[in-house]
């Protein structure tokens, strides 16, 4: 008797404070001021809370929060801008091969351990000496290999005293700043690394960014809480945030309406409008800055004959793909980078939806009555691709009818990369988002022979791309630039190793308690400046 009083009363005081206090019954609406907290729900786990060992944009989205760059993006104007970050200034020589940074005073890790210029030479040591285990894929291609290549265009990593480090150069790199900015390149805590060794990646991510690592339950949540220690006074504004996975768009979509995640990317183009007439929600856009793709392994038969390419080009309904899967809010694409970049061929002739012509082109290539293969796609959205499954059977069907027999296999995420680096798929469907905002980062991360097996997922190889690009590096003219970038494009289309599919207008949509939220063009962004009412 006694006990069922003491729960009631309990209970009533309990509900009385949850009154106070402004909680609500479910979902992160329930925070009260003193413990705001943003529950993100997204399409993907992360892989790994590393920077330098990953290329997936689940994984960038957390390490967003945790680490930092030496310099930034100009997130608050969603732009691709410069600006300072860990580095306050930095000076550039006049031959463009040594770049001299000042760091910021008196920053720390979030173990507590000293960010200086010895932490910066200790990163940049770790990744250009990582050809053995091949792990750090994004680093070789973005500046041109590891420790040893002759493409590696950083000679070597210096500092000068604890609060200056000085790059030098092999040869000028036009987006060498555009390229320290990108996620993969976060400065971590040399402490924590050795500390955690191989496990680093999966039980720690130490940096000197907004958040902290608190806890990982795989396929489920990522909780992040506020770095007490942070250097930007006044930052974050929030607590904590929990990054959920509700793999289907809209489950994720549900869970919004249903108070249980504050929000969420991956918006069904075809739940736009719905959404867009209901003030409890606001709906923000990406600033364009993507492709989807349908590749193919070069190395595989019969994707190894340029005419198979071709001709599954012209079998490629992509207006359809449009209006079926984008709602028609896409735009078919016909070069391997968007149109916002420098260098976009614009006159360029995409190949022609024609399955009379492509039929030809497959006898011309000794395979008259088609062929047999399988195509993998990634089991969850992405915001270039919002329904990959959906996609891989309209391309099933158009293919059916000049002959081509597919058998699709959908894979998991976290799984699915591994998978198409090491070449186990001949055709695949895939897609990019921007890092940086140069033309570099589609062209040559995604197809050249530096990045075979990294971002390069179809293992193409063309020695004179390869000099094009080496070339449109070390080019400071923008005009200059533009051109090789064209001429590169022109190459690209004739060898066909991918089927540029769309560029989409990705959406993500959140409560309208929510300020602060800017989406990124690089399809990630900090949190530091979001709030929750």
């Amino acid at each position: 008797m006694k006990k069922k009083y003491y729960s009631a009363a309990f209970a009533l005081i309990l509900s009385l404070a949850l009154v106070l206090t402004g909680c609500g019954s479910s979902g992160s609406s329930s925070n009260s001021d003193a413990n705001k907290t943003l529950v993100f729900g997204r399409g993907a786990d992360t892989t790994s809370l590393d920077p330098a060992v990953v290329t997936d944009g689940e994984s960038f989205r957390i390490s967003q929060n945790i680490f930092e760059t030496l310099v930034s993006y100009d997130y608050k104007n969603q732009s691709t801008k410069i600006k300072p970050g860990l580095a306050e200034s930095w000076k550039i020589s006049d031959d463009g091969k040594t770049y001299t940074f000042t760091l910021r005073k008196g920053v720390k890790f979030s173990d507590g351990s000293a960010f200086n210029a010895d932490a910066v030479v200790y990163n940049f040591d770790r990744w250009m000496n990582g050809k053995a285990s091949g792990k750090f894929a994004y680093f070789p291609s973005m500046f041109g290999g590891y420790k040893g290549d002759n493409s590696l265009i950083i000679d070597r990593v210096k500092a000068q005293n604890a609060t200056t480090v000085v790059f030098t150069l092999k040869r000028p790199s036009a987006p060498f700043l555009q390229n320290l900015a990108m996620s993969p390149f976060a400065i971590s805590s040399p402490k924590a690394i050795k500390k955690y060794g191989d496990k680093y990646g999966q039980s720690a991510g130490v940096g000197t960014g907004p958040y902290v690592f608190k806890s990982w339950k795989k396929n489920n949540t990522i909780t992040l809480t506020k770095n007490k220690n942070y250097w930007q006074k006044g930052l974050p504004k929030l607590d904590s945030i929990i990054f959920k996975v509700i793999p289907d768009n809209s489950a994720r979509l549900n869970a919004l309406k249903n108070g249980e995640i504050d929000l969420m990317d991956g918006l069904n183009p075809s739940d736009i409008d719905g959404i867009k007439g209901n003030k409890d929600f606001h709906v923000y856009y990406r600033p364009p800055m993507n492709v989807a793709y349908l590749g193919f392994n070069v190395t595989k038969k019969p994707f190894d004959n340029k005419k198979v390419r071709q001709a599954l080009n012209m079998a490629v309904d992509k207006e359809a793909l449009n209006k079926a899967f984008y709602n028609g809010q896409a735009e078919p694409a016909k070069n391997p980078m968007p149109p916002v970049l420098l260098g976009f061929a614009k006159d360029l002739k995409d190949y022609p939806y024609d399955l009379k012509a492509a039929k030809k082109l497959l006898a011309e290539a000794g395979y008259p009555n088609g062929f047999t293969t399988t195509l993998y796609t990634m089991s969850n959205p992405r915001d270039y691709m919002p329904q990959p499954a959906k996609t891989a059977e309209a391309i099933q069907a158009t293919f059916g009818k000049i002959g081509v027999k597919v058998k699709i296999e959908n894979v998991e995420w976290s799984s699915y990369i591994e998978k198409l680096q090491k070449g186990g798929a001949p055709m695949y469907l895939m897609g990019w988002i921007g890092d940086n905002g140069d033309p570099d980062n589609f062209l040559y991360t995604l197809l050249d022979k530096d990045s075979v097996g990294t971002n390069n997922l179809s293992f193409y190889k063309n020695d004179e791309l390869h000099k094009i690009f080496t070339q449109a590096q070390s080019e400071t003219d923008n005009a200059k630039r533009a051109a090789l970038y064209v001429k590169a494009q022109e190459i690209i289309h004739e060898d066909a190793p991918w089927v540029p599919l769309e560029y989409a207008k990705a959406a993500l949509v959140g409560k309208s308690t929510i300020s602060g939220f800017a989406p990124s063009p690089t399809g990630t962004e900090p949190l530091s400046d979001v709030t929750v009412k």
